[in-house]
């Protein structure tokens, strides 16, 4: 499978990055103020456009007098730009086109990648006008958009897909490889390398008592009661606020495009350290991702009863929105806990894989329904009639019925948890598709027939006597 491609989003200050950004990514990962200079660290997520999947970067603005802290996040978006396979160049159509915009422009020029310009804050404006006064930028595709009211997002998209590398139809790796991806992800220091260097049985990730000693992903085949393995040490990824080094931004990027080709992602967390905010940042890529999940506790030996006891209060409080993820605990470095580890991913990667019959969704979902129907919203009882497959990682369940929109977002967590239950989806996260089913009379006409049309004369006539 090709790495996710990567789009940079650059301009000068308060034109509207963070909010294509957020358009983009369908979150409100960018803090977006109406004032210059707000992101200052470059901001990633991954988009979805038309069924393709990409690494989206939201830089700080270059800007025209630089300081110090913005000089810091000139270099940052100049990496940006190094790492990026298409830049979309924001400038604000209703301050129009000014000096700046054409310095910028010249230097995009230089680096040889693909350039879409993308006018925002076209709301009210003369667009014909705007973008004529923009073309002296004289960069090729021009497109006109609204971030703010998500206005022409679908056209940016798919002027970005015509940009990106083609994206291959086969899949395939350039090294075959027939068995299960796993990836490691955590923070920094929780003992990916120590992991990997423990199944691999030498030391194949630089492991030292000090953060961010791993920048690229590093890999390691091994073969455990007949299964192979590849497991992949990605950079750890820290709270934006602590992440100085360009490189180490980048790492990040890389971290993703793990995810993404990973059949399993091992969560690691240090029990010494506890449960942070960036653990439930990862567990959301990774659920964005629709991976299999296993949350493994690192360096669990080292603790009394009573900090375990701590450290499971706080996984239960932290991350309950992936309860679905069997949490095992180990120790990386004496190399305790393998065994539950390997037992955890298998019953994960079983899990995903596993294709559901349409009989037996259906059977859980009717009894589902008789145990607890749907509530009425908004005066709309929802019917659901049946379900089936939709396909997996994620493991999908389409469910066909009859206003179907107001199924209300408790009702289908109850759904999940009835389907996790029955087929035993340990580590796998659900997504359910709601489909309406059709009408059979949509769109006909309602016509008498000859012999009704004469019974109504004959009634009228009754009538009229």
């Amino acid at each position: 499978m090709n790495p996710l491609p990567v789009v940079a989003i650059v301009g000068r200050p308060n034109v509207g990055k963070s909010t294509l950004f957020n358009a983009l990514t369908r979150t409100r990962d960018a803090l977006v103020a109406d004032m210059p200079g707000v992101t200052r660290d470059r901001i990633y997520g991954t988009a979805n456009i038309e069924d393709r999947k990409l690494v989206l970067v939201d830089t700080g603005g270059l800007a025209e007098d630089p300081d110090q802290i913005s000089m810091e996040s000139g270099r940052q978006v100049e990496q940006a730009i190094d790492e990026a396979d298409a830049i979309l160049f924001l400038i604000d159509g209703r301050a129009g086109l000014n000096a700046h915009d054409l310095e910028i422009g010249a230097r995009l020029r230089t680096k040889n990648k693909p350039v879409i310009v993308v006018l925002n804050k076209t709301d009210g404006l003369d667009v014909q006008q705007a973008m004529l006064e923009a073309s002296e930028l004289a960069m090729g595709a021009m497109v006109p958009v609204s971030a703010e009211h998500r206005r022409g997002l679908d056209a940016l998209g798919s002027e970005l897909l015509a940009v990106l590398p083609p994206e291959a139809k086969d899949h395939t790796d350039p090294e075959p490889f027939d068995g299960v991806r796993l990836a490691l992800i955590g923070r920094p220091n929780s003992g990916k390398s120590t992991l990997l260097n423990r199944l691999a049985g030498e030391e194949r990730s630089l492991a030292m008592d000090m953060p961010g000693t791993t920048r690229d992903p590093v890999h390691a085949d091994i073969e455990r009661e007949g299964r192979a393995y590849r497991v992949v040490d990605t950079a750890g990824i820290r709270r934006r606020a602590r992440i100085h080094e360009v490189v180490e931004k980048f790492s990040v990027i890389k971290a993703l495009q793990a995810i993404e080709k990973a059949d399993v992602v091992v969560l690691l967390t240090d029990a010494r350290e506890g449960i942070a905010d960036q653990d439930a940042g990862l567990l959301g890529h990774i659920l964005d991702a629709g991976r299999p999940l296993v949350v493994a506790v690192n360096k669990w030996d080292g603790l009394d009863d009573y900090q375990r006891r701590q450290v499971r209060e706080q996984l239960d409080q932290r991350l309950g929105f992936a309860s679905f993820a069997q949490i095992v605990t180990i120790s990386a470095l004496h190399g305790t806990g393998m065994g539950e580890l390997f037992a955890a991913i298998e019953r994960a990667w079983e899990a995903a894989t596993r294709v559901l019959p349409t009989s037996a969704l259906s059977r859980c979902l009717e009894r589902s329904v008789e145990a607890h129907p749907p509530p009425a919203s908004q005066r709309f009882v929802p019917k659901l009639r049946f379900a089936h497959s939709g396909g997996i990682q994620p493991t999908r369940i389409v469910i066909h019925g009859n206003r179907t929109r107001h199924v209300p977002e408790s009702y289908r967590r109850y759904l999940v948890n009835q389907f996790r239950k029955t087929f035993k989806l340990i580590g796998v996260p659900i997504k359910l598709i709601f489909k309406d089913s059709d009408n059979p009379y949509a769109g006909r006409k309602n016509v008498l027939s000859q012999r009704q049309v004469d019974k109504r004369k004959r009634l009228r006539k009754r009538a009229r006597r």
